[in-house]
């Protein structure tokens, strides 16, 4: 890849990994726009540590009290302390991706290798999930924070998440519209899926990093690392401009932009 299409892709990557318009179906349609081939698994894998580096950053004094406040429960001193309940429910959150996010993988894959089929999959779930994100700001919306979900209220929305296995649907965007239907503000809905995304990449990391050990294809790692710093400095920054914007104008800009991307995708179909 030339410097304009690594810079093209971090971008892109960076831009919409914590909006709820999906990452994954603007990594494949970017390149089909173009008329570029798919980037390769390395530099997927690049960019999504890109991304995770900058959610780390962005809640590090959050990540800080979770950790010592778990220390603290698992000791029995502080059981229910806010920030060590908060961190369980993220443990419990991330279980259902963690036993049905391999099985379904294979899905991901058969899907890339049709760009008319993954396009028309794009079309529609961008369409539907988009509607579903107004609908849940319109109705669901309360005054719940996210340290006060149940466990079960937590694992449904690990539930919702493994849906975005499916281009299109947008992991942070289905996450956010389950906890906008269980009570939770949008500032609240959006942390609890910035938080969530933590454990979800780190795996998901960690499976593609596996499957490029196994490839032993070749790595341009100048590439890699352009890529990387590109989506984590963009990422950093569109965390806070999302988190800013939520309050104010709500979901409903990103859902029409969804209902816009999706028209004109199928109608291009």
């Amino acid at each position: 890849m030339d410097t304009a299409q690594i810079l093209i892709l971090a971008c892109v990557q960076g831009f919409t990994e914590f909006l709820p318009i999906s990452s994954s179906a603007h990594l494949i349609l970017t390149p089909l726009v173009f008329g570029q081939d798919l980037q390769d698994l390395a530099f997927d894998v690049a960019v999504h540590l890109g991304t995770l580096a900058a959610v780390v950053m962005y809640f590090r004094r959050e990540l800080g009290r979770m950790f010592g406040a778990l220390l603290s429960a698992v000791s029995s001193r502080r059981p229910n302390e806010p920030n060590a309940q908060l961190a369980w429910l993220i443990v419990l959150a991330t279980l259902p991706v963690v036993i049905l996010g391999w099985p379904l993988k294979g899905l991901l894959e058969w899907l890339r290798t049709d760009a008319s089929l993954i396009a028309l999959v794009i079309g529609w779930t961008t369409i539907g999930f988009g509607l579903f994100l107004g609908w849940a700001d319109w109705w669901g919306r309360g005054g719940r924070s996210e340290d006060r979900l149940k466990g079960s209220e937590a694992i449904l929305i690990g539930l919702f998440q493994v849906i975005a296995i499916i281009p299109g649907v947008s992991r942070s965007g289905i996450t956010m519209t389950a906890g906008l239907l269980l009570g939770l503000s949008r500032q609240a809905a959006a942390r609890f899926s910035f938080l969530l995304a933590i454990p979800t990449i780190l795996m998901a990391g960690a499976i593609e990093t596996l499957d490029l050990i196994h490839s032993a294809q070749p790595v341009d790692w100048s590439a890699l690392a352009l890529g990387a710093i590109a989506s984590y400095l963009i990422a950093y920054l569109t965390i806070r401009f999302f988190l800013d914007l939520i309050e104010r104008l709500g979901m409903w800009p990103f859902v029409l932009y969804r209902l816009l991307l999706g028209g004109v995708i199928l109608m291009l179909m």
